[in-house]
């Protein structure tokens, strides 16, 4: 009895691992469909263009504004205090490294990534789910239209494009809102030469490919989760909220792990 009880749970979880792999796999397939039809000019029609365009401007240049604020706060928070520490304790000179392990390496991509998944993911998902509701995909469809091509490729390369652009505003607000706002309480941020030569001297090209892999890959990958998603649901209206919600959770789950393994293999 203990036997068939154990194979039983041997069996679900053996069910459950591969529904999981085989799930995982058919995703990174997306992913790298889009980002190779990306690269090849006769996928990009005009209407394609256009999504393309409007994706990114939705979640690019509308989210800029919020990101900003949040890099202001970020960086008035994490310069000032951070050289008010190395100050008291001596350690000037440390202040470049330190501002680019934490906000280059981690806080950037990290919240950028937050940010456009809570406003831009659901969004998106919604708005392939209700288009899979109303019929309108069967419809692409029956034209003779890829709905590959005309849905999923723009909106996941505009969305890891977007990513990565947010990403390079957000440091750049973190560091000259910190530096200012540093000079104004007098934090002894030091002139700003110095300040620019102390974060630059710190950056190797391992952290600047950290950080294109970090902003750009996140950001495909949630286009492609989100899409994929939206496009999962069948007839009914109440699976819309649901697939919004997955979205959410596995774009999030697919930030922290591929930002983990980033990191432990640029500097392990």
């Amino acid at each position: 009895m203990h036997t068939a009880r154990l194979m039983r749970v041997v069996s679900k979880t053996g069910a459950w691992a591969v529904s999981r792999a085989s799930g995982l796999a058919r995703l990174l397939a997306v992913a790298w469909t889009a980002l190779a039809a990306g690269v090849q000019p006769r996928y990009w029609p005009p209407p394609v263009r256009n999504v393309l365009a409007r994706q990114i401007l939705f979640t690019g240049y509308e989210a800029m504004r919020f990101i900003s604020m949040i890099a202001l706060l970020v960086g008035v928070a994490v310069v000032v205090q951070t050289q008010v520490a190395l100050t008291k304790f001596g350690q000037s000179g440390l202040l470049g490294p330190i501002l680019v392990m934490v906000i280059i390496r981690e806080i950037g991509p990290l919240l950028t990534n937050f940010v456009v998944i809570g406003r831009s993911g659901t969004a998106m998902t919604t708005e392939l789910a209700n288009m899979k509701v109303n019929g309108e995909v069967d419809l692409l469809d029956a034209q003779g239209l890829d709905p590959f091509l005309y849905l999923v490729l723009p909106r996941a390369l505009g969305a890891a494009i977007s990513i990565f652009c947010l990403t390079v505003v957000f440091i750049a607000v973190s560091f000259i809102g910190g530096f200012l706002m540093g000079l104004l309480v007098g934090a002894n941020t030091g002139n700003p030469e110095l300040f620019i030569r102390s974060v630059f001297g710190a950056l190797s090209p391992a952290d600047v490919l950290n950080l294109l892999v970090k902003s750009f890959v996140p950001g495909l990958l949630m286009g492609t989760i989100c899409c994929v998603e939206g496009l999962s649901v069948r007839a009914a209206v109440t699976e819309v909220p649901q697939a919004a919600t997955r979205a959410v959770v596995r774009s999030t789950a697919a930030l922290f792990i591929t930002s983990a393994f980033v990191s432990l293999v640029t500097y392990l």
